[in-house]
């Protein structure tokens, strides 16, 4: 059984789902306080894009990844936050032999800086941050790797409105840097050509999104949509497995909401692969838990 598919942009979205006071977002915590979130996704998927030709694969059956996420994000100054992430991944499948795979994936670090407005009213965000494999877990085994092994770093631009009536809008831009990685088999083949290494370039990305939602003291819901684009790559050949060198590319819409009536509340995420290259049609939905709490007084 060849016919598979990849997860790439999923391992992308997870490093977004813990919600609220995150790196795409205009919220921020206090100084002196934090913010502690623990978060379960799981996503699904039974079709998906080989190329840009959409099919399924019943030998495969459904394909499931399930995420456990700690979070915290931590108040430096009102208008700067450091976030750090520690995903714990699994996946599985229904109807095949392959391997399930599990563990911990990789450590991220966030600094969000709000460089010019205040909450309400129009304000400009910038956003650095990175991540790097805590596991020694095989990236070449997709779809049922945890991960792709690869440093990356990303530099982000955000934009907000927020209305005094709590209507909002937030928009950004993201250009993603990934290291090259290194693999088990000596030789790998990238559009057609043979290179005799186990060196292998992972294609950088750029992401974007647009979120319009309403806030108020304990409420929070908004509407998403998310564009994932490789800037390399090659294309999942016919009837093959997918390789990290792979271009992905993805359109994914959404809902989150948030209830914070003091310093614990509830969230979630639904979100949905619309349409993409190379990339597997994932269904992801989220829960988490939010604790609130000072640390010096």
């Amino acid at each position: 059984m060849k016919t598979i598919i990849k997860t790439i942009a999923f391992l992308v979205i997870t490093a977004k789902s813990a919600f609220g006071q995150m790196p795409n977002d205009a919220l921020y915590t206090p100084k002196n306080s934090a913010w502690a979130v623990v978060s379960y996704n799981n996503g699904r998927w039974t079709e998906y894009w080989e190329n840009t030709r959409k099919r399924d694969n019943p030998n495969f059956g459904t394909h499931t990844t399930q995420t456990f996420m700690p979070m915290l994000n931590i108040g430096i100054k009102d208008n700067l936050n450091l976030n750090v992430s520690l995903p714990y991944i699994s996946t599985s499948t229904t109807a095949s032999n392959w391997i399930n795979m599990q563990g911990f994936q990789d450590l991220s670090g966030w600094l969000k800086y709000r460089v010019w407005g205040e909450k309400t009213g129009f304000s400009v965000h910038t956003i650095v941050g990175g991540s790097i494999p805590v596991t020694d877990y095989v990236p070449d085994f997709q779809p049922m790797s945890i991960g792709l092994q690869s440093k990356t770093f990303t530099g982000r631009l955000l934009a907000n409105y927020t209305h005094v009536s709590g209507l909002y809008a937030t928009a950004f831009a993201s250009y993603i840097y990934r290291d090259n990685i290194k693999v088990d088999k000596y030789s790998y083949s990238l559009d057609g050509t043979l290179y005799n290494t186990n060196e292998v370039p992972i294609p950088n990305a750029f992401d974007a999104s647009l979120k319009i939602g309403y806030i108020n003291k304990s409420l929070q819901a908004e509407l998403l949509v998310e564009q994932l684009s490789g800037l390399s790559g090659d294309n999942v050949r016919k009837n093959d497995a997918p390789y990290p060198t792979n271009k992905v590319q993805s359109t994914t819409v959404g809902f989150y909401g948030k209830y914070q009536p003091k310093n614990i509340g509830l969230n979630a995420r639904i979100t949905q692969l619309a349409d993409g290259l190379n990339i597997a049609q994932t269904l992801n939905i989220s829960v988490g838990a939010i604790y609130q709490f000072s640390f010096i007084k």
